[in-house]
């Protein structure tokens, strides 16, 4: 027996994450493939719409549908194939129904010394699920996130893909009994937060009217703009770019 012969290849595919052609329960309507058609009319090329049209899907039926990934391969002339590798390509879209309010919490460095790690386990016990699960109930679904790019607001949150800043274990608890109770909650730099799946229907490109609530930045991002502006900074001139004539000479 050679030395290849004694280990064998162990695919690391994890099943699970496939999109389930089994289930062919859609909320997907004729108006639904209207506002699919609209979004690929954005683009010069077609194929370019099929993240928005997946934020679509995700907005009626709650995850990656196997009727929504046929839905566009048809409009977009591509093979299902193609739509199934984007979608289970990225983690924002999700092969089992997601909750009304999806919760992350980043655990990426930073936000992981200043206690992400102790937030994401709180999580788990305070909603009795695990990374990727939702409620019996279907109001809260749970995620392990990479990071959100916040970090001077470490550790951070999110629902409904909206920022919560600076959580601690007592402000994270608060903010699920709210949601539970069906209070209004606000984002720490962004609008009061709706349901993920009128989230997901913002990111295919339909505005939702709350683009300008909220404050979206908050004192530490403005911190550098600050000291700045007290010292009389200015960013140096760029400097001059020689002009290219007709012909190619200067």
């Amino acid at each position: 027996m050679s030395q290849h012969d004694e280990h064998h290849f162990v695919s690391a595919y994890d099943d699970g994450s496939r999109i389930d052609t089994t289930d062919r329960q859609t909320n997907i309507t004729p108006e639904t493939i209207a506002e699919m058609r609209q979004i690929v009319a954005r683009y010069p090329e077609p194929r370019s719409a099929l993240l928005p049209m997946l934020h679509l899907v995700q907005s009626v039926d709650g995850r990656i549908s196997d009727a929504g990934v046929n839905a566009c391969a048809d409009i977009l002339g591509i093979s299902t194939a193609q739509v199934n590798g984007v979608a289970t390509f990225y983690t924002m879209y999700k092969r089992r129904p997601a909750g009304e309010h999806h919760i992350g919490v980043c655990t990426t460095t930073l936000c992981a010394v200043m206690g992400g790690d102790v937030l994401l386990a709180q999580m788990k016990d305070k909603l009795g699920i695990d990374e990727d699960e939702t409620t019996p109930d279907g109001k809260f679904s749970l995620e392990r996130l990479e990071c959100n790019a916040a970090c001077d607001f470490a550790p951070v949150m999110m629902v409904n893909w909206e920022f919560m800043d600076c959580m601690t274990p007592e402000k994270a608890n608060e903010l699920i009994d709210k949601l539970a109770a069906g209070k209004e909650v606000r984002s720490t730099r962004g609008a009061r937060l709706t349901s993920w799946k009128q989230a997901e229907r913002v990111l295919a490109g339909f505005p939702d009217g709350l683009a300008d609530e909220g404050p979206t930045a908050g004192p530490a991002s403005l911190e550098g703009l600050r000291v700045a502006r007290e010292h009389g900074w200015r960013a140096p001139k760029a400097p001059s770019v020689p002009q290219i004539e007709e012909g190619g000479s200067k």
